[in-house]
């Protein structure tokens, strides 16, 4: 049974709904700033250029400066940035007891595919080699991401299997859009269901200023359509509350298919990316944790 607290998220939500009509970008950029918790004071925030792409080193007290983590936020690659996903960041490096690495890829539609893909692969080079307070070489490495940041996720991985760059240990998707196509069945059977995506078209222009003159069926712009073979364990968190969520369960099953170690937790009544609320709703906490163990597990 879902927490008390839940139905409190729900309230705030149905308050603050992802998109409004006649808001520009540029107020969907800001707004979602405003909206987003502030790190605490058990973080520490430093500004970096991970070859070339700004980001921000995220650590707390227990953050190991040799087991590091990319972490590429959501936000439908349109909107979102590392002051969004601050706070969730932290959460990951306190649970994981790892360095996080906040990147600020490149957005759409100012910059469509591949851009967030060469600034991703970017940051995973750098953190390989690059560490916070000047650490050298890793010991080991994650990728991580929510939503457009979960596809994006996937999305490196492929890149750096076929660039030839040294996959992470493993990697995590949170609520992972992977298909910018759009023909998961939960689209529509979700939809009564999910509190945080109520219109559908909104994720149609998203992908469609992604996508730029592309495909929606590259598996490098939706990874539901890859070969998964060789790639590292997997990491796969979603809601059953979410029209998105067939984008999970059959990433998980064709990785599962080509012997990709995938563990696929679907979380009874959650919404999209509902760990952003770990401050208010313990089962975003738990989740958080339960990356944590993932991360600790593969380290």
């Amino acid at each position: 049974m879902a927490s008390a607290e839940l139905q409190k998220v729900l309230g705030l939500l149905a308050e603050r709904p992802i998109a409004q009509g006649g808001v520009t970008l540029a107020e969907m950029r800001a707004g979602m700033e405003a909206g987003s918790f502030p790190a605490t004071d058990a973080a520490t925030v430093t500004s970096v250029e991970a070859n070339g792409v700004p980001g921000e080193w995220v650590t707390v007290a227990g953050s190991d400066p040799d087991r590091r983590l990319l972490y590429v936020h959501g936000g439908g690659y349109v909107i979102g940035s590392p002051v969004t996903h601050r706070r969730l960041c932290e959460g990951i490096a306190a649970a994981g007891g790892c360095a996080v690495l906040n990147l600020d890829y490149r957005l759409a539609p100012e910059h469509p595919y591949p851009a967030a893909v060469e600034d991703a692969i970017a940051g995973l080079r750098f953190i390989q080699s690059n560490g916070p307070n000047g650490a050298g070489a890793a010991e080991s490495t994650f990728v991580a991401g929510d939503s457009a940041g979960g596809g994006l996720t996937l999305a490196t991985l492929l890149t750096a299997r076929e660039q030839g760059v040294a996959l992470p240990n493993a990697a995590i998707g949170i609520s992972a859009w992977t298909d910018l196509a759009i023909t998961g069945e939960t689209i529509e059977t979700r939809a009564d269901a999910d509190p945080l995506i109520t219109d559908t078209s909104m994720i149609s222009g998203m992908a469609a200023n992604y996508i730029g003159d592309g495909d929606a069926r590259d598996p490098l712009i939706s990874p539901l359509y890859a070969d998964y073979a060789g790639l590292p364990p997997l990491l796969l968190q979603v809601g059953d509350a979410e029209v998105l969520l067939s984008d999970t369960t059959r990433v998980a099953e064709q990785a599962r298919a080509a012997g990709v170690d995938v563990c696929e937790e679907v979380w009874d009544e959650m919404f999209h990316v509902w760990h952003a609320f770990a401050p208010m709703l313990p089962e975003g906490q738990a989740a958080i944790e339960r990356i944590g163990e993932w991360i600790r597990q593969h380290a």
